[in-house]
């Protein structure tokens, strides 16, 4: 159905998934989360760095959305492809309006001696989907690196939501790293049922995905085995059982379900979903 005869909650919940808008409040939600391991230091330091998450995921995903080669390719059924091809002008307009946001809390908060950290962690994201990376006589995506991207996901999305907090109260790393441990297993899973929702386009473009070497149910496995060692690390740590327990089920719940055919919801409410049931977790239990 094109998007100017939805009603209107759907073209509001369209442009709420389909912006990263839903995304980028999970991240800012994993920070806030981070923040509470040290009661009464967060301050304006704490809200600066869970806006700046905000706004970076939106710059992020929002400029890997609008790349030209993406505008070109047919949407097919997809429904999130179709709107954000349909809205590509107000999706640079957020990411830039995303970018400014984070110059202003990078050049007044006095993130710019953290430089050499934060310009690989900046690197690896825009790496991502852009050709940077000299490989077998062309330039590739990262994510063209076989097996590697759920791992990049994972890897970035923690360092930002667990490693930034740190940083930002001049806490160290180490008192952290369970938590660290515990998230990039869980944000690991999750990448992997994206990459079974593009199971069929991955495998015609010759990427090699858990699901293009190992099938969807070897793929599945490998997630399940991942929020296993999510679970096992949080309750190691000490965290709430609960707080570990419900969003790993939710998770399982997802991947257990997972399917190419699965709608745009599916992935980008169900799926994200999960990485707030986390984050609001550690807050109400």
């Amino acid at each position: 159905m094109p998007a100017a005869r939805r009603a209107l909650p759907l073209r509001l919940l369209d442009a709420l998934l389909y912006s990263s808008v839903w995304l980028a409040a999970a991240a800012a939600a994993q920070t806030a989360a981070t923040l509470r391991q040290w009661p009464g230091l967060g301050g304006a330091a704490g809200l600066h760095v869970v806006v700046l998450v905000f706004a970076a995921t939106l710059l992020t995903y929002n400029l890997d959305a609008a790349l030209p080669f993406k505008h070109r390719q047919p949407p097919g059924t997809s429904g999130r492809k179709a709107w954000q091809q349909q809205h590509r002008p107000a999706m640079l307009a957020l990411a830039g309006a995303a970018a400014l946001l984070d110059a202003y809390l990078l050049l007044t908060d006095g993130w710019l001696h953290f430089l050499p950290l934060l310009v690989p962690l900046t690197a690896l994201a825009v790496g991502y989907s852009w050709p940077l990376l000299p490989w077998r006589g062309r330039w590739r995506a990262i994510r063209e690196v076989p097996l590697l991207k759920v791992f990049l996901i994972a890897g970035v999305w923690t360092a930002v939501t667990g490693g930034l907090p740190a940083l930002a109260l001049h806490q160290p790393l180490a008192a952290v790293q369970g938590l660290l441990a515990q998230r990039f297993c869980l944000v690991t899973a999750l990448a992997i049922v994206f990459d079974i929702r593009d199971y069929s386009r991955d495998q015609l473009a010759g990427l090699r995905t858990f699901p293009t070497r190992l099938g969807v149910s070897g793929a599945k496995a490998v997630a399940l085995g991942f929020v296993a060692g999510a679970v096992a690390l949080g309750l190691a740590r000490g965290a709430a059982p609960l707080a570990v327990l419900l969003p790993a089920g939710l998770a399982a719940a997802v991947i257990l379900a997972a399917q190419e055919a699965r709608g745009d919801y599916f992935f980008a409410l169900l799926t994200d979903g999960v990485l707030l049931v986390q984050a609001a977790a550690y807050f109400v239990l």
